[in-house]
């Protein structure tokens, strides 16, 4: 990037930054203003950047904010989580993303015939995570029912980690052949190798933090440092192996996470265990800043130049991808739960497509398959659309929604929608 393109990034933070709590409640997302001045500094602008002349710093932009994000999301999980929401998050991550994935799958073949099989099946399973910022409003707005807004925040949280092993799977099959490892090496090396080594930095870097700190022997500012270490240390040792560094930091959080919130065998520390939120706040901001200037970069560096060779087969697929590929198999994973339409139609649009789509296709990218720069272009398409259409809809559909909730709560005390309290604690039925 030349140096006019890192004033022009670091004048988008600057400005982004001091409008930010303004532009929340506006149809302008983060995201989107970040899409948009990266698509005014690249080649269909001002050319100040390109993938050809910044391959190094796309790639490493990109993986650092989704590895940070992996890490902080997994360390984030609670069982308590997925047991307040009840049937939600699981019926969402059990039911509905493995549906996604083979729904896109399946509208690939007439669609995307330029792919071989594992191809289009990596752009079912590439295009499945979906990433809550690119709708916040959506997840935020306190009228939204606890149980919609908790539920789509787990899904978001999970998807993406539990998508990798289907990812760095179907991309070993699709690589057979063309001098790329075996499916079976892939299973041991990314999955079962890259998990161990993530587990076990987890949970040392935890026990590390809870010794530190039940002794007082270190600040509450070195904790996040030592936080943000976990990852970056579990991404690197999986490299080493050549196994799967995203694995490796997903593992890592939750590892890390389950560690220290483990009840002290000692009741006599003299101070408690480091709050897993607390722990890896920095390491989450700092994947929040990344993420935000990796929207910039895709702007400029990848949107810029698909939209210059664009043809309909690829909006067709973007549009399905946002709508039937994900809300079908939504509506298919609440069947029997008792959630009103409205709410089925509400949680099947809000699954945007974000940052984790554009690594996973950059990752693919990279291996230089027959069919991966039409499969790039097809998930630029379907984020750029995503950016665009989740976050301008977002606030506006969060307002009805809470309109009609309120409503309906009024002829309906009892709906299953209102089963949780704001603080997200389970409602008392009524007395009869």
């Amino acid at each position: 990037m030349s140096h006019w393109g890192l004033v022009v990034a670091g004048g988008v933070v600057a400005g982004y930054g001091a409008l930010s709590r303004r532009l929340s409640t506006t149809v302008i997302s983060g995201p989107l203003v970040f899409m948009l001045f990266g698509l005014a500094i690249g080649p269909l602008g001002l050319d100040l950047t390109s993938q050809s002349r910044d391959p190094e710093v796309t790639r490493t932009l990109l993986e650092s904010a989704l590895v940070l994000l992996l890490f902080a999301d997994a360390s984030a999980i609670r069982a308590r989580d997925l047991r307040r929401e009840e049937f939600l998050p699981l019926r969402l991550l059990l039911v509905g993303l493995p549906a996604t994935m083979a729904l896109g799958w399946l509208v690939a073949r007439p669609l995307l015939s330029g792919l071989s099989v594992w191809e289009m099946a990596l752009a079912g399973i590439i295009l499945a995570p979906t990433d809550a910022a690119l709708g916040q409003q959506a997840v935020s707005n306190e009228r939204v029912p606890a149980l919609i807004r908790g539920g789509l925040s787990v899904e978001s949280g999970l998807n993406d980690g539990l998508a990798l092993p289907f990812f760095v799977l179907a991309l070993a099959a699709a690589g057979e052949g063309h001098g790329h490892p075996s499916v079976a090496e892939t299973f041991l090396r990314a999955l079962l190798l890259s998990g161990a080594i993530g587990l076990a930095v987890g949970w040392t870097g935890a026990s590390l933090l809870r010794w530190s700190a039940t002794r007082e022997w270190s600040s509450s500012e070195w904790r996040q440092f030592l936080a943000l270490a976990v990852p970056a240390i579990a991404y690197a040792l999986c490299a080493a192996a050549e196994g799967s560094g995203f694995i490796g930091a997903w593992a890592s959080g939750l590892a890390l996470g389950i560690r220290l919130r483990q009840v002290p065998a000692n009741r006599d520390d003299r101070a408690p265990s480091p709050d897993p939120a607390q722990t890896t706040r920095f390491t989450e901001r700092l994947g929040l800043l990344l993420a935000s200037l990796s929207f910039l970069v895709f702007g400029a560096v990848i949107l810029g130049p698909t939209l210059q060779h664009l043809t309909w087969r690829m909006v067709v697929y973007a549009v399905l991808s946002l709508t039937v590929i994900r809300m079908l198999p939504v509506a298919l994973a609440l069947i029997g739960t008792g959630l009103r339409p409205a709410s089925v139609a509400y949680l099947g649009w809000f699954g945007p497509r974000g940052l984790a789509s554009l690594v996973f296709g950059l990752i693919a990218f990279e291996e230089h398959l027959p069919g991966m720069a039409l499969l790039s272009d097809v998930i630029a398409v379907t984020v750029g659309l995503s950016i665009l259409l989740h976050g301008a809809s977002a606030a506006f559909l969060g307002d009805r929604y809470g309109n009609w909730f309120s409503r309906a709560l009024r002829t309906d005390p009892g709906l299953r929608e209102n089963m949780l309290t704001a603080d997200g604690e389970r409602r008392r039925p009524l007395s009869r």
